[in-house]
Order: structure tokens, then sequence, then C-alpha cells
């Protein structure tokens, strides 16, 4: 066992963990942030995804070790003071059916958002494209990343 340290949704936590062990099964297992949701285990549903160091990884393919020191962000830790406008614009528009992909979506959304505080559809759709939804269609998960934006910028 090894012991790291890490910021979770800006809050300092420290956890053993076993060599073997991903960021996916340590945050769940031992740190109780159930956001992340286990789809596949091999990277491709995106349902596990949380910001590491400002990018969204796939914590099913990163060893907890390695994220030693390391800042990492959760559906829990953006929504700390409340929903964002891209979360109250996918609750608005029904975005979700089951709702098992939406944190790995909202993850997805986000990044792209502060990296691009106007995103057209093409950019939007390239985003989210690594992200697997078997219930939506993703139209409506499209048109409210989309909205997201209008509504944020008559702020």
């Amino acid at each position: 066992m090894k012991k790291i340290s890490i910021n979770l949704n800006g809050e300092t936590r420290v956890v053993h963990v076993e060599p073997e062990e991903t960021l996916l099964s340590v945050l769940r297992n031992k740190l109780g942030i159930t956001s992340p949701k286990c789809g596949c285990d091999r990277g491709d549903c995106g349902a596990c995804a949380v910001l590491l160091n400002g990018r969204s990884v796939r914590s099913c393919l990163v060893l907890a070790m390695e994220t030693d020191s390391q800042k990492i962000v959760t559906v829990e830790g953006i929504s700390q003071n409340g929903l964002t406008q891209v979360q109250n614009a996918m609750l608005d528009m029904n975005a979700f059916q089951c709702g098992y992909c939406a944190p790995g979506i909202i993850i997805s959304a986000t990044e792209l958002l502060e990296n691009n505080s106007n995103p057209n559809l093409e950019e939007i759709k390239e985003a989210l494209s690594g992200n697997l939804c078997r219930c939506s269609g993703y139209l409506p998960i499209l048109e409210a990343v989309k909205e997201s934006v209008k509504e944020d910028s008559h702020e």
C-alpha cells in the first residue's frame, strides 16, 4: 500500500492505495464519490470521466497512485455552490433519461466550456464524442449544452 494525497473537489484527501487500484475504484470505494460510474471499465464509454488537473480523463484507466499531489474534480465538486449553467440546462431540457452517463457528459461539457465559452455545434459534438448514452439519442444533450452557452451570455 502507498499513501497518496490528492486535492479532491477542493479538499485535501489522504488515502492508502494498492499499486493496481484505479482512480475510479478509489473514488467510489474509499472516498465515497459516486458520480463517476463504471460503465465499460475500458475507457470507451466516458461514464467515469473526472477532471484531472483541469482535463477530462477516464478514471477507470488512471492508476490512483499516479494522482498523488494532483487536483481531481468530480460532478460533486463542480456542484458545490449549486448547479452549474450546463447542469440546469440539462435538467430544463430533460436531456437525460436514466442518467447513468450524465456525470461523464457533464464533466466533458464543463471542460469544453472552461476552454471555449462559445462553442459551435461541431465543437460540442467533438467534446462529447467520448461519452456514450444509450437512452437520449444525444440531441437533447447537445441542445442543452448549446442552451447553457446562450443562457450564460445573457447573465
